[in-house]
């Protein structure tokens, strides 16, 4: 074992300054209070990670943030597994993971064996999706003023949410950021930035390499060998790997692959699938553990709490690999003149994209009259003013929408 972590790990053994455990008790507390879905996750971390801990600077933070939304799988948990790396090595980024989507991994397990359903409409789960609204919209103002400072950049911010709103497909994202590369790349380069000390992720390159190779193997060989081998657990774990390989967007775009994946071989209802979505969009956390559900609720073995596990993990396994490969060859390639221009373009498309996301699907589905508007305003003020952390934010306006 030790080995094995030592071929991902830095020869030299250089201390790390967080222990995983501290990592993981950090994201945990995120993992059960981080509602509103991905944008809103981002919003969480960047409160946590940049204005409060000072784990990293903005600039660091929003290259980290335009990595993951160019790679495939869920963004907001490539972001925490990422700063778990950057602080506690691998083992760090396995405890950051394990922290934010275990707590709703585990109610929606505990959903699907049928303890403990609350009704979608409940007002103190109203409540927890107007305060995202507020979490994004600080997370939106703060990113804009530090990456979109001059005309050029916040004018491809507005583009990039112009486009999203205008066009809300897939698609539309991928887009949108290689537009945004583009375009910086052409149109802002400047001298090269000093960028503040080396991040450092405590990962070789062979292991990158390696780990590129069994991305790509894996997606080829797991179908295959399902196949043959006629096992309905490797089927399992090639159709949701399948799912966490191919997908760009986040866990709504996963949705369509996950229903193909499990409704039309009758291994689950629509009417079970749609339930567990509903739940899904009711607890904190990533909504890739939408997975977790679907393996304890279908009706062939393995299902139950090991269905749900071997889902969660297949579906997260792409992005570990990924993670792994490009993160070693990540702080060379940023500190490049052409790639510097690049990213001052993607991460003002970045900010667009969470613009769009303010509006649709936050706003849209959380204020829905004049006294949701003022809880919402209230957690804005709350968070940027009088700068209350968050999970006191979120109990708060749950309360005032409860009541």
């Amino acid at each position: 074992m030790t080995v094995f972590w030592s071929f991902f790990t830095k020869k030299d053994g250089s201390p790390r300054p967080d222990a995983p455990a501290s990592v993981f008790l950090t994201f945990l507390r995120l993992g059960c209070t981080s509602f509103g879905g991905p944008v809103a996750h981002l919003g969480y971390f960047r409160a946590a990670f940049v204005e409060r801990q000072r784990w990293l600077d903005e600039a660091t933070y929003a290259d980290i943030v335009a990595l993951c939304q160019f790679l495939p799988g869920p963004a907001s948990s490539q972001v925490a597994v990422t700063l778990g790396i950057m602080r506690a090595g691998l083992r760090g980024g396995l405890a950051a993971w394990a922290g934010f989507t275990l707590p709703s991994a585990i109610v929606l397990i505990l959903f699907a064996l049928g303890v403990g359903r609350e009704a979608p409409g409940s007002g103190w789960l109203h409540g927890l999706g107007v305060v995202a609204v507020a979490v994004v919209a600080q997370a939106v103002w703060g990113m804009a003023r530090s990456l979109c400072p001059d005309r050029p950049r916040a004018t491809l911010m507005v583009a990039a949410a112009s486009v999203m709103l205008l066009w809300p497909a897939a698609l539309a994202q991928l887009v949108v950021l290689v537009a945004g590369a583009l375009l910086g790349w052409a149109f802002m380069r400047q001298p090269v930035a000093a960028l503040a000390g080396r991040l450092d992720f405590g990962l070789n390159r062979p292991a990158g390499l390696l780990a590129l190779a069994g991305f790509f193997a894996l997606l080829l060989i797991l179908p295959l060998t399902a196949a043959a081998a006629h096992s309905h657990a490797l089927d399992l774990l090639a159709r949701f790997y399948r799912a966490g390989a191919l997908v760009f967007g986040g866990g709504h775009v996963v949705l369509p692959l996950l229903q193909q994946a499990v409704v039309p071989p009758g291994w689950i209802s629509p009417g079970r699938f749609l339930a567990g979505y509903g739940a899904a969009q009711a607890v904190p956390g990533p909504l890739f553990t939408f997975a977790a559900y679907l393996g304890a609720a279908m009706t062939p073995g393995p299902n139950g709490v090991g269905g749900g596990l071997l889902c969660l993990v297949a579906i997260y396994l792409p992005s570990f690999l990924l993670l792994i490969g490009v993160l070693p060859f990540w702080d060379g390639l940023r500190r490049r003149a052409g790639v510097q221009a690049a990213l001052r373009g993607v991460n003002a498309a970045v900010v667009g994209l969470l613009l769009a996301a303010l509006y649709t699907p936050v706003w849209t589905s959380a204020i829905r009259g004049p006294a949701d508007f003022a809880i919402g305003l209230a957690a804005f003020l709350l968070l940027v003013v009088w700068r209350l952390p968050p999970w006191l934010v979120v109990i708060m306006g749950a309360v005032a929408a409860a009541l």
